[in-house]
Parts: C-alpha cells; sequence; structure tokens
C-alpha cells in the first residue's frame, strides 16, 4: 500500500475522533490529534510514539525507527481495529507533549 493510500486509511479508521490531521513530510505522512503529534507513516509503516499508553494496547509491538537515527516508536498492530486504535490514541493525548507555541510573523517595513 502506498503512503497516500495508508494515509487515507488511517484517517478513515481515526474519523470518530476530532482533530485528526495529517501532514505530507519527507515522503511520509505525520498524524496529528488536537495538534499533538502521536505516530506517523515511514518506510516502516505506520509508527505510534513510544509512551505508556501504546505500550499498554500494543504490548508486543515492535519498536523500530522512524528514519536513520530516529527515536524508535511502535509499529503500529492496531490498524484494522477501529475502536482500539481509536481508544489507543485517547489515552496517548495526555501524554503527549503540547504543540509548540506558533511565533508571530514578523511585519515588515
Amino acid at each position: 500500500m502506498s503512503a497516500k493510500a495508508l494515509a487515507a486509511y488511517v484517517h478513515d479508521q481515526l474519523s470518530s475522533l476530532p482533530g485528526i490531521s495529517s501532514r505530507a513530510m519527507m515522503g511520509g505522512y505525520v498524524f496529528y490529534c488536537q495538534d499533538r503529534i502521536f505516530g506517523g507513516i515511514y518506510e516502516a509503516g505506520m509508527l505510534i510514539k513510544n509512551v505508556p499508553a501504546a505500550r499498554a494496547a500494543m504490548p508486543n509491538a515492535e519498536e523500530l525507527p522512524p528514519y536513520r537515527n530516529g527515536k524508535p516508536m511502535l509499529e503500529c498492530t492496531l490498524l484494522d481495529d477501529r475502536e482500539a486504535f481509536c481508544r489507543m490514541v485517547e489515552e496517548m493525548l495526555p501524554q503527549l507533549p503540547p504543540p509548540k507555541p506558533k511565533k508571530p510573523k514578523e511585519k515588515r517595513p
């Protein structure tokens, strides 16, 4: 499955959650829930941030680097289980860092 098709599938699976979005980056996609990054699509497939809620939901998930020298993430084993996938993302939210504040644009003279 191509990265674009997988991204569409992930969006469909998580459609019941508010604030799901993604951005194409470096040949893959980064996924957000309420402006917090929770995972992405990389060469290895859909990877999820390695936080306690994700480890609890996917105890046998393999740790894989998203890119060379990247911090290991968890291979998503819940893609085809819509309810479990949504529940995991919801439970991850309090464990994810808040979005960085956007810098105000400077006015040009």
